[in-house]
């Protein structure tokens, strides 16, 4: 398949490197490591967050400080994040200053200084966005099911926890650092107006040559229910979740028609059942996330203590009802699906984290074929993910 504005290589350094050409003089470009909280063991939990932090406050090359300021004083933004399997170092830049945004982001990567100082510092920034969290009810319940569809140290959360972050020591982040952060495991991906030539002999020249193997991570899977009382509640918060396909198995599309006709926007099945119909909540909302090893769906909602259970109920009929869905409606929702990605792909910044994850379950180019994959379902696919009987569920209730 040719794709005439994407192009893919693996330099000699080993570093991958992607690129869609736009004509708008706009770039995003990012260092992604294949590397994230999936790779960690429980007593360290939290690193690969951490080194994401850290890495801003000084690199070998650059004070905290200038950092941000190369950037922002030329109009630009820079951010980053850590995710299960992934670690990313975006900047979004006019496209004529492409070259100092793939060199801060390639320093961001390959030549932090986890000064002592600093980290004890962004330790305590840390431990704060722990307990902000914590105290927010939806986002607490969301990252705690985790805990209840995987076993540890995968079904800690990303972030690790009080404990684990005050233990990690300055040796555990070089430890960590020095196994993952490699040109071989790394991904340069630039979208915007840039020439690809140059984005290449900037990857061999900034990039030192290491490549090492890394031993892959499976999660383990479960199923458990939890029921949580907390003091200063007006509401209860509830999150239904179950095991959907990861990104490396044929069937991963389908878990995308399934979120889509239980809660994505005010026509969905649930929305309409729990809010429109029976005026049961305010808040339904869907969490689809699916990485190389795994796939979960979460159904998140905010209803009364009584109504606990006849939500459940709810979300679980509306899950078996999909075993006799109907064609006419299964090719509505391919083509809602078809458009969604239509839309989204104007957003560079969506594109760009699409790409990387792509690259990283097998083959960025994989990300151009949706419409094609899409397209190819069928809805006997649909009714065997509807099938399962098992679930994992949590509700957060006022004590």
């Amino acid at each position: 398949m040719k794709i005439d504005n994407f192009y893919r290589k693996k330099l000699s350094n080993g570093l991958t490197v992607l690129f869609e050409e736009r004509k708008l003089p706009v770039a995003i470009s990012s260092v992604s490591v294949k590397t994230g909280a999936e790779y960690e063991q429980e007593r360290t939990k939290g690193v690969s967050h951490f080194i994401e932090h850290l890495v801003f406050k000084g690199t070998k090359n650059r004070k905290q400080q200038e950092i941000s300021g190369e950037i922002e004083k030329k109009g630009g933004v820079l951010n980053a994040f850590t995710s299960e399997e992934v670690t990313c170092f975006w900047n979004k830049l006019p496209s004529r200053h492409f070259s100092l945004g793939i060199d801060i982001a390639s320093d961001l990567a390959s030549n932090p200084l986890f000064d002592s100082e600093e980290l004890e510092k962004e330790r305590k920034v840390i431990l704060e966005e722990i307990k902000m969290y914590h105290d927010n009810p939806q986002y607490y319940v969301i990252k705690k099911i985790k805990s209840l569809l995987f076993e540890k140290p995968f079904g800690m959360d990303i972030s690790g926890t009080m404990k684990t972050v005050s233990g990690i020591s300055r040796e555990d982040v070089l430890k960590y650092y020095g196994d993952s952060y490699f040109t071989g495991n790394m991904i340069l991906t630039v979208v915007g107006k840039a020439d690809f030539e140059e984005i290449c002999k900037l990857g061999e020249k900034i990039f030192p040559k290491k490549i090492k193997k890394v031993q892959e991570i499976i999660p383990i899977k479960k199923n458990q229910q939890l029921i949580e009382k907390r003091k200063g509640l007006d509401q209860t918060h509830l999150v239904l979740g179950f095991h959907v396909p990861g990104m490396r198995d044929k069937k991963r599309y389908v878990a995308e028609i399934l979120n889509v006709i239980l809660t994505e926007g005010m026509s969905s099945r649930l929305f309409q059942e729990i809010r429109e119909k029976r005026g049961l909540a305010y808040a339904v909302k869907g969490i689809l996330q699916q990485d190389r090893n795994y796939g979960n769906e979460l159904i998140y909602v905010g209803t009364t203590k009584e109504n606990v259970g006849k939500v459940k109920e709810i979300i679980l009929k509306e899950i078996k009802k999909l075993q006799k869905l109907e064609k006419r409606e299964f090719e509505e929702v391919k083509e809602q699906l078809i458009g969604l990605r239509n839309v989204g792909s104007e957003d560079s910044e969506e594109v760009m984290t699409q790409l990387i994850y792509e690259e990283n379950a097998g083959n960025a180019e994989e990300y151009y074929k949706y419409e094609e994959r899409i397209n190819g379902l069928n809805a006997e696919d649909i009714r065997d993910l509807a099938r399962t009987n098992n679930y994992s569920f949590i509700a957060l209730i006022p004590h």
